[in-house]
């Protein structure tokens, strides 16, 4: 329910946009947001990397025998 955007959403969105920021600085609010999660992707995909690294690293107590 909460996970899906709909096209009557993303309309009522787009619209609160333009009243909330006004049709000259939508372009500059959405260009920011792409940037803020390409930004977010790049650090989640470099933290995901060191704890894979950091656990590749570790030997495995569990095989012991």
């Amino acid at each position: 329910m909460f996970g899906r955007l709909g096209p009557v959403e993303l309309i009522l969105i787009l619209c609160i946009a333009l009243v909330v920021f006004g049709p000259s600085k939508l372009p500059q609010v959405g260009r920011a947001l792409g940037q803020a999660i390409q930004e977010f992707k790049k650090g989640s995909s470099e933290v995901k990397k060191e704890i894979n690294s950091i656990t590749e690293d570790t030997p495995d107590n569990d095989k012991k025998a």
